[in-house]
């Protein structure tokens, strides 16, 4: 085995809880593994997973995932295993919380339950519209949203209705 370095940042972890308050159940953690290092985490198998590497190739049970790639497990196991596979330091971000019970359409920074949804959410947002807020004390301009692609924005399957 190694050692792993946890930083959970939203909701609890390896007996760990962090001191954000959330108003649904999510987890949020940095890991950091040294090399060859694996760590088995008790997970919340009510909760699907994703895993982003940022440093090293790590391998999230039977998925070997590099730098930049985002690995899913879906909700079920209690148990995540996370090996550093790589001669250098690994760092990831692991995310959880309870899969959506209907179907979402994803687009940009938006999530809906139709492409008219999203539609409503860029223009709400191209125009600054209250549902969004402000960021105070931020200098710059408001990231402009992508044109929206000419198509009908289809939703993602849902895994648990397969």
């Amino acid at each position: 085995m190694g050692r792993a370095e946890i930083r959970v940042f939203l909701g609890s972890l390896a007996g760990h809880d962090s001191p954000v308050r959330t108003f649904t159940p999510l987890l949020g953690a940095e890991v950091i593994l040294e090399s060859h290092a694996a760590v088995t985490l008790a997970v919340n198998p009510g909760f699907e997973h994703g895993l982003l590497v940022d440093q090293g190739d790590v391998r999230m049970t039977d998925t070997l995932l590099h730098p930049a790639e985002l690995g899913y497990a879906q909700a079920g196991p209690g148990a995540l295993t996370l090996t550093n596979e790589s001669d250098k330091t690994a760092r990831m971000v692991l995310l959880g919380g309870p899969p959506f019970d209907e179907e979402i359409v994803m687009w940009w920074n938006f999530i809906g339950r139709s492409h008219e949804d999203i539609v409503r959410a860029r223009d709400d947002w191209t125009n600054s519209s209250d549902r969004f807020g402000v960021v105070e004390g931020y200098p710059g301009y408001r990231l402009p949203a992508p044109v929206l692609p000419n198509a009908i924005i289809a939703p993602r399957g849902n895994p648990r209705r397969r």
